[in-house]
């Protein structure tokens, strides 16, 4: 397992456990290591590179780049997951992806990151067993530090990611409106 609930976390420090952080719907750690799965066997399959996952935050201020990919989805899961780049490591992730050396003006740039955030999604989406969801096209935002802004009312958990082509960001809200079980190997590893 990826990351366990805060919850989890303070539980097992013998804290108190906050439940204004995640609002009614919590952001339920079975629900975001899909993401990070997604993306490692993204970059390790189709960009030829292995990614490190660094230390998760709740974000409380916008996250800056240069480039931002923005999946949406809907059903038993709502939110969003952005993939935030700086412009160098977008126009290595595109290149690296596409074959052909590329700049952030070419015709098929914004395409080529479009599709990487897609399959990121993708790939998640099939890994949340037990909820029926569905992803929009993607949206690709370039700019210099520009702010792709999210409600302030769901919690967003940035994801950073590090690899040979450069360092990136992966935000994920998601508010989860179905109740689902958990899977055999969520309840071992939740007891042991």
């Amino acid at each position: 397992m990826y990351f366990e609930h805060a919850k989890t976390r303070r539980r097992r420090a013998g804290g108190q456990s906050d439940s204004n952080l995640w609002g009614e719907s919590p952001m339920d750690v079975r629900f975001i290591n899909p993401f990070v799965e997604a993306v490692q066997q993204l970059f390790k399959t189709m960009l030829n590179t292995e990614l490190v996952i660094g230390k998760p935050s709740i974000r409380q201020d916008d996250v800056f780049a240069d480039v931002s990919a923005v999946i949406g989805f809907s059903g038993d899961a709502t939110g969003s997951v952005v993939l935030c780049f700086p412009m160098e490591t977008a126009v290595k992730a595109a290149s690296t992806f596409a074959g052909v050396e590329m700049k952030s003006d070419d015709e098929d740039f914004s395409d080529a990151i479009g599709e990487l955030a897609n399959i990121v999604a993708g790939g998640a989406k099939a890994r949340m067993d037990g909820l029926n969801i569905s992803i929009s096209l993607p949206s690709v935002v370039v700019g210099t530090q520009h702010a792709v802004l999210r409600s302030r009312q769901r919690p967003r958990l940035a994801i950073p990611c590090d690899s040979s082509l450069g360092r990136f960001t992966v935000e994920v809200t998601m508010v989860v409106n179905k109740q689902v079980a958990a899977s055999p190997q969520a309840a071992g590893a939740a007891r042991g």
